[in-house]
């Protein structure tokens, strides 16, 4: 039964894509059958690991708006053991599908369609889009646990409440299985004293809630990094596009935190 991961903050630029793409990256690196779903309708995890527009015909609108079966949009990336559901700006139109359409049960809609694929793989990451709209609930229903990402830099902790608001909601209601699994620091840089202080806010107010290696006091932190920027431009995670930066071992820890390494 695959363990299903979220990547979700409805603000944007804190590094749900990146994470979403390396996170995938390594644990396959690993040898664990991943599948990364690209629930954002900018696509650019689907940009990341290399693929263009006229590279697939479907997408995950058509599975959601029931015209595909899920097996049908998959793509085999470069990476062994990871493959990949493709996003299009398309998607943005599932939103008017939910409110001009009567669909029963809408919030547990990607669920439904994950169903059919949970025995396949160990794993399945989910890219949301930066917003707490209906893509976004379908996500959290979906899902058996969260990541949050927070970069480190000013009004970091800006709308994490209302986040965690929905979380709690959804647990009460359709997916009381949903658990943050843990907030992870990223764009960190040790030269920025505003970096320092919100990595030490984050420890203080979630400390059990950060990432470690076992025996590691310090948590997995996700640095501010060139290689990471380029990475996609190259059709590449970091962890294979520049294998010994720092971006690339911060993303390998993450795995291996999650893997208990």
């Amino acid at each position: 039964m695959s363990d299903i991961i979220c990547i979700a903050n409805q603000k944007g630029g804190v590094g749900k894509t990146t994470t979403a793409v390396n996170l995938s990256a390594s644990l396959a690196q690993n040898g664990k059958k991943v599948l990364l779903i690209d629930a954002d309708p900018q696509s650019n995890a689907t940009t990341s690991l290399g693929f263009s527009r006229g590279d697939y015909e479907f997408n995950i609108y058509h599975v959601l708006t029931g015209m595909k079966d899920i097996k049908d949009i998959i793509l085999k990336t470069s990476i062994d053991g990871l493959s990949i559901a493709p996003s299009n700006i398309g998607l943005v139109g599932i939103e008017k599908e939910f409110h001009s359409n009567k669909i029963e049960e809408k919030e547990l809609l990607l669920k439904r369609k994950l169903s059919s694929i949970k025995e396949i793989y160990d794993f399945i990451i989910i890219d949301s889009p930066p917003a707490l709209g209906s893509i976004t609930i379908n996500v959290l229903s979906a899902s058996d646990s969260v990541i949050i990402p927070i970069q480190c830099e000013f009004f970091a902790l800006d709308g994490l409440a209302q986040l965690l608001s929905t979380i709690s909601m959804l647990q009460k209601t359709i997916n009381p299985k949903l658990s943050v699994r843990g907030f992870l620091p990223t764009m960190y840089s040790n030269q920025n004293n505003l970096s320092k202080q919100v990595l030490e806010d984050l420890e203080h107010h979630f400390r059990n809630k950060l990432f470690h290696i076992d025996g590691d006091d310090e948590c997995v932190v996700i640095p501010r990094n060139v290689k990471i920027a380029e990475s996609p431009s190259f059709g590449q995670p970091v962890v294979n596009y520049a294998t010994t930066s720092k971006g690339s071992i911060a993303y390998k820890s993450l795995a291996d935190a999650i893997l208990g390494v």
